[in-house]
């Protein structure tokens, strides 16, 4: 990769999130092909998604020492508590960093009982979700395209207007004081 200000090489290994990053980005005086092509471009963002999360797990897989996986007693306890050691296939830890992990779910769990232990139950549920016909996202798109076809500008629209709404509600206070907030994105 090179850094495009002092045009000096940073590394030498490119990730895959890195490289498809690159390829779905937006550039004013460049045509990108793969953000016109529809379905194709939809089938190609999952496959993508598929490679990187493929990157991250080989790297978990081949890093478990690293990772201190083998201080993990509960789970040797398990595996030596169990008779047929020969239906153990070979044995990968997910740490609590990779999201959607046994692990991480537990932790985001363990989080949010401290919250309500330390802040009460909470006052408000609120469901926010994404309009498609949002002016913010019907601008970016091509001529020819619908929302459908661009997930990436939905997210981010998604994401920007979660942000003011988060701010709205907490500094601004329009339901009072916050001594606390929780939020999930699904």
């Amino acid at each position: 990769m090179v850094d495009p200000i002092t045009d000096v090489s940073t590394n030498k290994n490119l990730s895959a999130m890195n490289y498809y990053a690159y390829r779905m980005m937006i550039r004013t005086h460049e045509k990108n092909a793969i953000l016109k092509c529809r379905r194709l471009f939809q089938q190609f963002a999952v496959d993508m998604y598929v490679k990187v999360e493929t990157e991250r797990l080989a790297f978990i897989r081949f890093n478990q020492a690293k990772l201190r996986s083998e201080d993990y007693i509960h789970l040797r306890d398990a595996i030596h508590s169990d008779g047929d050691v020969q239906n153990i296939g070979r044995l990968t830890i997910l740490p609590s960093s990779y999201i959607g992990s046994p692990r991480h779910m537990h932790e985001y769990a363990q989080d949010a009982m401290t919250y309500v232990r330390n802040y009460g139950t909470p006052d408000l549920f609120i469901t926010f979700t994404c309009n498609p016909k949002w002016t913010e996202i019907e601008r970016e798109l091509e001529p020819g395209q619908k929302p459908q076809d661009r997930h990436d500008i939905i997210a981010r629209v998604f994401q920007q207007k979660l942000k003011v709404m988060m701010d709205v509600l907490t500094k601004y206070r329009v339901f009072g004081d916050t001594r606390c907030y929780m939020y999930s994105v699904e």
